[in-house]
């Protein structure tokens, strides 16, 4: 390409008459060099040597392109020889800054500026402003702002409204939020999202749906960021119903399925255990990029369906694509949870080198869950030792997972070292060496792991079990009260699905899909199910805080990949 500008001399002498207006020669020969950096250099050049380096109209487009060229000090120099920069200045620049991640700290040192030479914000300035401390989750400094803006007389401006209520849901302070929001009187689309999202993104899936419930109520039309938010939400909480609501509207009023959209009703679909409804969205798409593709092979994934995630993967190459390494992470993770272990090991080594990236910790743990599953622990031990920094928590963490699995309780001690010594305030690491030691038959150790819990005061998770059409809670039942506190939560655990099925069986008619979501890992004997599948001519879909399982006709979508892995270890 190109880059030099014929810039005649000619042109340059016409600016006395002309460069303060928007269509002088300067300011089109700035807008035809555009966010170049070598370009603008020649440009101001030009207008330095012409004597109007100092115009403060041509300086503000400089700024703009110089900040949209990617280059913040160059950006800062020209600011600095400014004269008197006014108010429209110094909010072009601030706004300029803030559309850039990794410039919006120098939105806030711009705003200083501007308060120090003593010029006014408008409400363009503080919804900038408000944006980056948004982008860098500068809550104490968000809230200064906040004050600046309704010392200024902007508390009731709209647009300045909407950026805090954003702002604070990204900070995590819904609490503020929500009171920003609740004191607007007129509330457009993108306030209504910006709450939602901010619920959703904290966690709060209920309340963000809730909130969409009643922007539909009062006639508030959505759009596509509406339903990402909300289609997020349904994925979390395992609301199918609603999520296939989303899905029909979309369609019914004419939106664009683009990538984002597409790829939040595949997040959906599948995190709802219905993969043949996500792969028709995934079909449909007319655009499919990394994130869309991605989506779909961590959905045959994580409802067991390994082969096809492989398949997928492979595929998604064939079209040219590059994958990134959450590409990896899925595609690992469903080799591990279908039991590919070769598969996996070619696809952990292509990364390295055919795609030449650095595996990251989750690709560590997915590699490592691999062959601990499969029982090759001493080949997953040798590859832990192998990694150049400290292995991470969560290798430990999958190594000790495999040790229990393969009652390998020697190696498994050792590893527990390894994992308390990194994290020794983490409760669940202790749940899970107590597990071990119950299982080797070694008490007096369950003992001193339970006393160190409760010396340390940490108490291991409780887990409520919600089905999506068939809502349940486990309850601590009144026979029950002889055990102690972790025998009665694993003695629930261990029947809280099938209750919760028993549940749904009552409540739902005959060829309902039964729905089942979990906080807790599903208990190992799933025959029950099996055979309720078949009685009952029912699909179960199980979702537990790690993976799916479909019970339909007697099987199980994992093959029963865990339980001959059990059997197996039992046998040796």
């Amino acid at each position: 390409m190109n880059n030099t500008l014929a810039v005649p001399w000619r042109t340059f002498m016409e600016l006395k008459q002309h460069h303060k207006h928007p269509h002088s020669p300067a300011y089109n020969l700035l807008l035809q060099a555009g966010p170049r950096l070598k370009l603008l250099h020649q440009v101001h050049a030009r207008v330095i040597v012409s004597g109007y380096g100092c115009s403060r109209f041509l300086l503000t487009k400089l700024l703009n392109l110089a900040c949209a060229a990617g280059s913040i000090s160059y950006t800062r120099q020209i600011f600095l020889i400014v004269p008197n920069p006014d108010s429209f200045l110094f909010t072009s620049l601030i706004r300029s800054t803030s559309k850039f991640h990794n410039f919006s700290v120098y939105s806030l040192y711009f705003y200083s500026r501007m308060l120090l030479s003593n010029v006014a914000p408008s409400n363009y300035t503080f919804t900038s402003v408000i944006k980056s401390c948004a982008d860098l989750v500068a809550l104490r400094h968000g809230r200064i702002i906040h004050g600046h803006g309704l010392v200024n007389g902007f508390g009731s401006d709209v647009y300045v409204q909407t950026a805090l209520v954003s702002f604070y849901g990204k900070c995590g302070d819904l609490c503020n939020a929500r009171k920003v929001f609740d004191k607007m009187r007129d509330r457009s689309v993108v306030t209504w999202n910006s709450m939602i999202s901010g619920y959703e993104q904290n966690g709060f899936a209920k309340e963000a749906i809730r909130l969409f419930d009643r922007m539909k109520e009062i006639g508030v039309e959505p759009n596509s960021a509406t339903f990402v938010s909300v289609l997020s939400a349904c994925a979390h909480l395992g609301a199918f119903v609603l999520g296939c609501w989303v899905h029909e509207y979309a369609v019914g009023n004419g939106l664009d399925l683009n990538v984002v959209l597409g790829s939040s009703l595949i997040n959906m679909y599948t995190r709802c255990g219905n993969v043949s409804k996500a792969r028709e969205v995934f079909d449909s798409m007319k655009e499919r990029n990394v994130v869309a593709w991605t989506a779909m092979i961590s959905g045959y994934g994580t409802n067991g369906y390994g082969s096809q995630a492989v398949e997928l993967f492979h595929a998604m190459k064939r079209n040219g694509l590059l994958p990134n390494s959450i590409t990896f992470v899925a595609v690992l993770s469903a080799c591990a949870r279908a039991g590919l272990v070769n598969e996996g090991r070619r696809v952990f080594e292509s990364m390295r080198e055919e795609y030449r990236l650095v595996p990251e910790v989750e690709l560590h743990v997915c590699l490592v869950d691999t062959l601990g599953r499969a029982g090759l622990l001493d080949e997953a031990y040798s590859f832990i030792k192998e990694i150049h920094e400290e292995p991470a928590p969560a290798i430990w963490t999958a190594m000790l997972g495999a040790c229990k699995m393969h009652k390998n309780f020697g190696l498994g001690a050792q590893v527990a070292e390894h994992l308390l010594a990194s994290e020794p305030e983490n409760p669940a690491h202790y749940v899970i060496l107590s597990n071990i030691y119950a299982l080797a038959g070694r008490m007096d150790q369950v003992e001193m792991v339970r006393d160190n819990m409760i010396r340390k005061c940490l108490k291991k998770q409780v887990g409520n079990r919600i089905g999506s059409e068939a809502r349940y809670v486990t309850v601590s039942d009144s026979a029950m009260h002889e055990l102690e506190e972790e025998e009665r939560e694993y003695a629930l655990g261990y029947h809280g699905e099938k209750l919760a099925i028993a549940f749904g069986l009552l409540k739902t008619s005959r060829g309902t899909f039964i729905r089942i979501v979990k906080n807790l890992r599903m208990c190992e004997d799933r025959s029950a199910i099996k055979y309720i599948s078949v009685i009952s001519n029912r699909e179960i879909i199980v979702r537990d805080k790690l993976r799916f399982h479909h019970f339909k006709n007697g099987s199980c979508s994992c093959l029963d990949y865990w339980r001959r892995l059990l059997f197996a270890s039992l046998n040796q």
